[in-house]
Parts: C-alpha cells; sequence; structure tokens
C-alpha cells in the first residue's frame, strides 16, 4: 500500500497495459482483470460474538475484453468441440511512465470459459470478453513507493 502519494500522475492507467498469451503479444486486448477468490467457512468462537473465517480454498478467475480484428482466438480453441480444454499462460504488464515502475503478474493453467462464434452489431465497434479460470499466479515485478 503506498505510504504517500506525491501526485495524482502516480496512478496508474491501463492505457499503459499489456497482455502476451504463451509469449505473443495480445495487440487488440483493452481489457484485462485476473483476481483470486477466496473460499472460506466460517468458525465460530464460544465467548466471541464476531464470525470468524478460515481459508479452506482458493479460485483463479479472470476476464480478458479484446478488439475484433481477426480470428485469432477461435483458431487457438478450435478443437473444442472435440473435447480438447487447451491452456494458457497470461502475463499481464502495467507500465505507466508516471508511475514509481511497472507491474507484471503471470496467471497460468489458464482455461478459458467460453468460445464466442460471433458478436456484433450495426454502428459499434466489435470487441469481444472471454472470461477464463485460472489455477497458479507469480508475481514478477511489483511497484514500491520511491
Amino acid at each position: 500500500m503506498a505510504r504517500t502519494v506525491d501526485s495524482a500522475k502516480r496512478v496508474m492507467s491501463g492505457t499503459y497495459g499489456e497482455l502476451w498469451c504463451d509469449g505473443e503479444k495480445i495487440a487488440e486486448v483493452s481489457e484485462f482483470q485476473a483476481k483470486v477468490t477466496k473460499n472460506k467457512e466460517t468458525v465460530i468462537f464460544c465467548g466471541q460474538i464476531m464470525e470468524d473465517a478460515k481459508m479452506i480454498s482458493a479460485k483463479g478467475a479472470g476476464s480478458m475484453t479484446i478488439f475484433h480484428v481477426d480470428s485469432g482466438f477461435l483458431e487457438k480453441e478450435k478443437d473444442v468441440k472435440k473435447g480438447v480444454d487447451r491452456r494458457y499462460t497470461l502475463v499481464s504488464k502495467l507500465a505507466d511512465p508516471d508511475s514509481w515502475g511497472a507491474e507484471r503478474v503471470s496467471v497460468s493453467n489458464v482455461s478459458l470459459d467460453d468460445l464466442t462464434l460471433a458478436d456484433w452489431a450495426a454502428a459499434r465497434l466489435g470487441s469481444i470478453t472471454k472470461p477464463f479460470t485460472f489455477s497458479d499466479y507469480d508475481l514478477l515485478d511489483l511497484v514500491e513507493v520511491r
């Protein structure tokens, strides 16, 4: 957590985000989110009115939104109807030049939740949101206050 912020310019802007899928830059990405949700069970202690909770597992999930430029993910996922669940590694980088550095996070064993075959409307830019799950992550680079 930031101990101090010297200027609003330190707030990182997603405009400077980048995404790679298995080492290939996804230039058409416009949004990316990956998060871990803790699954908890309630623990009640005698003599304590407030409930507590114990984490028993966790789940990784997220989504990416890409402009519809080509059929890249349709090609990558073409074997879904044969029962193939292809897995990926995604690396997110956020490097705003006004921030105190770059943040890179890797999520692995990524499985796309669905395959959008077609989605378009007149007078609207084409984009596709791809929800996914993952089972591992690594913090590659973190931003530290200077």
